[in-house]
């Protein structure tokens, strides 16, 4: 369980939010309230709006219409006090690769008007957390990409946030460094420091988020914790088949009362009643297929359409 309690301000609070690039409408006109505790989501196809929402929380862009209030304060005007109080795992790592595991957070302790030996005890412990204790004196050229991820969320934690922001944080990482982070995220969580997410992954979203939103082309299309949305927009259970248009069809015939999607030579099947198609798939020769519940990129992909979304 987190510390945070019903009665806590929301941590962010966006009303009537716009941004404007130009002619271009970034973000559209959003309301949205981020609790205190626990892990928010924010999640989208490229060009939803996702990054722009985030500059915007963390002062780096200014809104063009509404209001927005971080951590009780107004914003962008008083962003430089919002930031003192905010961690930040940008979705590039951007150690100083002329220096030490150590130094960078020496470094970065600095920018917080930190004294090193006030808070050596706790990067000490940071370090232990995120497994790089025997790496402190490591250039940071010499480490992996797994390890540069986890020194990254080490070092946003440096000035004890009460707001971490992670963009992507495990993009491109084995999965056993992304279970690790996982691990951590959720030790953070439950500590009391509020996560807001953004994720390609959506098993990183539903393994995480307490709660999340899903937008596109600068709206927010729903919102809700990952099991209601799949139950609110999926069937229980998914079968992908793998075939021939001409087989899909004549297979397609067989089976009633089934919702389907037919992408490429992929048929998608979204049932209650599994076993009534598997019973069919198990009759005819040659057929590839996959049983598996319904998950959050089914409902993602329900919301934001299977073609693909060019960042603008």
């Amino acid at each position: 369980m987190n510390s945070s309690s019903v009665s806590d301000p929301p941590i962010v609070l966006a009303k009537n939010l716009s941004k404007r690039f130009g002619d271009f409408l970034a973000v559209d006109d959003i309301n949205l309230s981020v609790p205190t505790g626990g892990c928010f989501g924010l999640l989208g196809p490229n060009g939803a709006g996702k990054t722009t929402t985030l500059r915007m929380f963390l002062g780096q862009s200014h809104q063009s219409s509404g209001s927005l209030h971080v951590l009780g304060q107004v914003m962008p005007e008083q962003t430089r006090s919002v930031r003192r109080k905010i961690g930040v795992v940008p979705q590039l790592d951007n150690l100083d690769v002329d220096f030490t595991v150590i130094e960078n957070l020496k470094v970065y302790a600095s920018f917080f008007a930190l004294n090193f030996r006030d808070i050596e005890s706790y990067i000490d412990e940071l370090l232990v957390m995120v497994e790089l204790e025997d790496k402190r004196n490591t250039r940071i050229s010499e480490l992996s990409g797994g390890m540069k991820r986890r020194l990254s969320i080490a070092r946003a934690l440096v000035n004890k946030p009460k707001l971490l922001v992670l963009d992507e944080p495990t993009t491109g990482l084995d999965p056993q460094v992304r279970h690790l982070i996982w691990s951590r995220l959720r030790e953070l969580k439950n500590s009391g420091t509020t996560l807001l997410l953004t994720t390609h992954y959506m098993e990183e979203a539903e393994r995480l988020c307490d709660d999340l939103v899903i937008m596109d082309k600068g709206k927010i299309l729903k919102r809700g914790h990952p099991k209601q949305l799949i139950s609110e927009y999926v069937e229980s259970d998914v079968i992908e088949i793998h075939c021939s248009m001409e087989m899909a069809n004549s297979l397609l015939k067989q089976v009633s009362d089934i919702r389907y999607e037919l992408v490429d030579e992929t048929v998608y099947c979204f049932t209650n009643e599994p076993l009534k198609i598997i019973k069919e798939l198990e009759t005819q020769a040659g057929l590839t297929w996959l049983h598996r519940p319904a998950n959050l990129e089914d409902v993602f992909l329900s919301l934001t359409g299977r073609e693909l979304h060019e960042a603008q």
